[in-house]
């Protein structure tokens, strides 16, 4: 069963982002920040990370480059949700998989993981 680790920190982002993936099927963990996601993903690696692009202590692209920069996460897709323009995200975060524009609906969060995620297949 796919694992999904969320990066948030509007916890009601978090929770209906868990909500919605965990009726797909899929495993979900949240985080309400990049330092707090890094220690959950040295605790268990996930299939997935779902990761804002601005929150306090460390943010989406401070987490997204110490990611690519860990050998064992390296190879983690990671979908930067935003309600920044794409290219503003493509500037500032390198190495995620795909873009999510916020405010997003619920159907775009299960196609955004679809996509990343085409070879896995919730229970």
């Amino acid at each position: 069963m796919p694992s999904i680790l969320v990066v948030d920190d509007e916890y009601g982002v978090g929770e209906v982002i868990e909500a919605i993936l965990e009726d797909e099927g899929y495993v979900v963990e949240i985080a309400i920040n990049g330092r707090q996601g890094l220690e959950r993903m040295a605790e268990a690696k996930p299939d997935l990370v779902l990761l804002d692009v601005m929150m306090p202590i460390m943010d989406g692209p401070a987490m997204l480059a110490a990611m690519r920069a860990e050998p064992k996460l390296v190879d983690v897709p990671v979908v930067m949700m935003s309600s920044l323009d794409e290219k503003t995200v493509r500037e500032r975060a390198i190495g995620h998989t795909l873009f999510l524009r916020k405010p997003f609906r619920s159907t775009h969060i299960v196609e955004a993981v679809v996509k990343t995620l085409p070879n896995e297949t919730p229970d």
